[in-house]
C-alpha cells in the first residue's frame, strides 16, 4: 500500500516528531512485556524481578541486533565511514531477523549465566514477536516503506504490508488456539512460530514485497511476484537452525510450567513463596 497523503508522524511537540512506527513498537514491546511477566509469574517461571531482568536485556539486546543486521545488510559502509550513523536508529532502519538473533543472544546470555532452562519461557515471547510484527507492518504503511510490487490487475500495488500484518495475526491466533492444548512440550509454540513465520514470510510476503533480486531474477510484471530476495535466499540457513532446535525441544519434552531453574543452581528466576 502506498499512501503518500498519510502522515508519519503520531504527534509533533517542537522539534520532536514520533513516528506511527514508533508508537506501534512501543505498544508491542509494552504489551508483550506485560504479557511475559504475567504469565512466567502464572506459571510458576519466575519472579517478577527476575522475568523482568531477563525482558529488559532480550528488549535492548534485540534492538542492538536488529540495527547491527540492517547495517551490515544495506550500508556496511556506515561502520568505517561514519560510525555514529549507526546508532541513529531514529532515521529509520531496523532488521527483523536482527532483533530475533539479538533478542535470542541476550537472553541466552542471560539464562546461561544464572542457569535457567529458556524454552518453558521463550514460549511466552511469541505473542510479542507476532504482535509486534503485526503492529510494525501497519506502522511501514504510515511510513510509506516495505511496499508491494506492482501487478496488471485492478488492485495495481500489492498490500505488503498487510499481507505481513495477516501473517503475525495468524500466528497470534494459532499461539492461544494451542496454548492449553495437553502434551505440548516447553519450547514447542516458540520454535514452530519461527518456522512457519520463516516460511511464510519467505513463500508470500517476500514474494510480494517489491525487494531487490539476486541470483535467480525471477518475476512476473502481470502477477507482481519476484524471487530471490536476501531474506528468501537466507531461509533455508535460518531454518536449518530452527527446525534441529525445535526437533531438541520436543525430545526433551520439559514441562511448560513450574520452575524453570534446574536443581543445584542458585535460582534467580523462581517462583515465589508466601509466608
Amino acid at each position: 500500500m502506498y499512501l503518500p497523503s498519510l502522515s508519519p508522524y503520531a504527534f509533533v511537540v517542537g522539534p520532536l516528531a514520533i513516528h506511527w512506527y514508533s508508537v506501534f513498537m512501543a505498544l508491542s514491546i509494552l504489551g508483550g512485556g506485560w504479557y511475559f511477566v504475567r504469565e512466567a509469574g502464572r506459571r510458576g517461571l519466575g519472579r517478577e524481578d527476575g522475568v523482568v531482568d531477563l525482558a529488559l536485556w532480550t528488549v535492548v539486546g534485540g534492538i542492538v541486533g536488529a540495527r547491527l543486521m540492517f547495517v551490515l545488510a544495506n550500508d556496511p559502509a556506515w561502520v568505517v565511514s561514519d560510525p555514529l550513523q549507526i546508532l541513529r536508529v531514529y532515521q529509520g532502519g531496523l532488521s527483523w531477523h536482527g532483533a530475533l538473533a539479538g533478542g535470542l543472544g541476550a537472553a541466552g546470555l542471560y539464562a546461561r549465566r544464572h542457569g535457567i532452562r529458556l524454552n518453558p519461557l521463550l514460549d511466552l515471547v511469541v505473542p510479542a514477536t507476532a504482535f509486534g510484527y503485526a503492529l510494525v507492518r501497519v506502522g511501514n504503511i504510515f511510513n510509506h516503506e516495505v511496499l508491494g510490487r506492482m501487478t496488471a490487475f485492478w488492485f495495481g500495488r500489492w498490500p505488503a504490508q498487510l499481507i505481513g500484518a495477516a501473517i503475525g495475526v495468524a500466528l497470534l491466533v494459532r499461539y492461544f488456539a494451542r496454548d492449553r492444548r495437553p502434551g505440548l512440550v516447553a519450547g514447542d509454540q516458540w520454535w514452530s512460530f519461527l518456522f512457519y513465520h520463516t516460511l511464510l514470510r519467505a513463500g508470500i510476503e517476500e514474494t510480494v514485497r517489491d525487494n531487490p533480486l539476486y541470483l535467480v531474477h525471477l518475476q512476473s510484471p502481470i502477477y507482481g511476484i519476484g524471487f530471490t530476495t536476501l531474506t528468501q535466499l537466507a531461509t533455508p540457513l535460518i531454518l536449518a537452525i530452527v527446525v534441529p532446535m525445535w526437533l531438541v525441544a520436543r525430545r526433551r519434552a520439559e514441562p511448560r510450567v513450574g520452575s524453570c531453574v534446574p536443581a543445584g543452581t542458585t535460582p534467580v528466576l523462581v517462583p515465589e513463596t508466601s509466608s
